[in-house]
């Protein structure tokens, strides 16, 4: 089904792998127990679209929660050295940004490889950025939902320990998903700020309405600098934005990448078929759009952009639409992107196989390896 898995994995290491799993295999485990043991493959797939994991994390830990469940009650953060904080936004404000020393007397460090050996992604970087994010769940996962936390924490050189009864709140990413994805700022400078959090929209009318007015403004008070925030924009449907936003910005015909590879779906006579093709979709700029933005653009990325949005910038960079920025956030991800993903259930455990039908190169073509990263891209 996946059209070409050593796109992103060690074919050696895989296999390596999956011996290993089959050593000491109890004759049966729970949900949970399969789950710790298949995700150490996550890791090694190495692929933010092909994983092993739960059919409905968000509603699973939606009725945790309604059920009297709790979760670990803070938010944090985990830098590039792997250390552990607590963060300013997290349930406990007044405590961050300590770095975690401990939790129930088990080192920061360990936790951080411990609970890291089971997140998917393309880097370390982005499982990092992701098991940040996700903290609570792994946690869960792996080490339970104990009534309460023992923390020792360090600040300004000096450590102390504190209890933190488990939380019962909906995690930050959870209501952070329910909130809407976009706005416009203004900056007191003069910059535009145009902030895209996801490009996953059930309904894409209110979204074209509110890029039209919100280009209708920025015309208006006669903005000449847009910034366009995508650095926490894990993907979604590309026509989001090829229809939402590309219209006030194409100044000449772009296309959404270069070459791919794909899988096609099997049918009931019919099996998959592997297809190597080029993109022959040019689209057309809107010259005669009277909202068409001609100020310079900047499209700031960080280590959340992911697939779509991803696509998105590949076109923006590659094409001279606008340059990418960010403050050392890029390099969590690949430029060529996989897509398309398909869910195959694993039928004794329930947990789910996730794998991309597609891999997309960018407009400018495959660099082996290439993250996308802040640069300057002239044309």
């Amino acid at each position: 089904m996946h059209p070409d898995p050593g796109f992103s994995t060690d074919p050696a290491a895989m296999q390596a792998a999956l011996d290993q799993l089959l050593v000491d295999l109890p004759a049966t485990m729970s949900r949970d127990a399969s789950w710790r043991r298949l995700a150490t493959l996550n890791p090694l797939l190495a692929d933010g679209h092909f994983l092993i994991g739960y059919p409905d994390w968000r509603g699973e830990t939606r009725a945790w929660l309604a059920e009297g469940g709790s979760l670990f009650p803070a938010e944090v953060s985990i830098d590039a050295d792997g250390k552990l904080f607590l963060r300013a936004d997290s349930a406990a404000p007044a405590l961050a940004p300590a770095r975690i020393v401990s939790v129930n007397d088990i080192a920061a460090d360990q936790l951080v490889t411990t609970l890291q050996a089971t997140v998917h992604g393309d880097t370390p970087a982005f499982r990092r950025q992701l098991l940040a994010q996700r903290w609570w769940l792994y946690y869960w996962k792996i080490y339970g939902t104990p009534a309460h936390y023992r923390l020792t924490l360090e600040q300004d050189g000096k450590q102390r320990t504190v209890i933190l009864a488990g939380s019962r709140d909906l995690p930050l990413v959870l209501r952070d998903e329910a909130r809407l994805p976009y706005e416009l700022t203004i900056r007191p400078d003069g910059v535009a700020v145009l902030t895209i959090s996801s490009f996953n929209l059930a309904d894409a009318a209110p979204f074209l309405d509110f890029t039209r007015a919100a280009f209708t403004r920025i015309k208006a008070e006669g903005v000449s600098t847009l910034e366009i925030d995508i650095s926490r924009n894990g993907g979604g449907s590309d026509a989001i934005w090829l229809e939402g936003v590309m219209p006030y910005l194409a100044t000449w015909p772009y296309r959404t990448g270069s070459t791919y590879r794909s899988m096609t779906r099997p049918q009931a006579d019919v099996p998959s078929k592997l297809i190597d093709g080029e993109i022959t979709t040019w689209r057309q700029p809107q010259l005669d759009n009277p909202l068409r933005f001609g100020g310079a653009v900047t499209v700031r990325i960080g280590p959340g952009t992911y697939s779509s949005a991803i696509l998105f910038a590949n076109v923006m960079r590659d094409f001279g639409f606008g340059t990418l920025v960010g403050t050392g956030t890029g390099g969590a991800a690949r430029q060529t992107q996989s897509g398309g993903v398909r869910d195959v259930t694993l039928p004794h455990s329930g947990l789910v196989l996730s794998l991309p039908r597609f891999i997309l190169d960018p407009p400018a073509g495959r660099t082996p390896g290439a993250l996308l990263v802040p640069a300057a891209i002239s044309r």
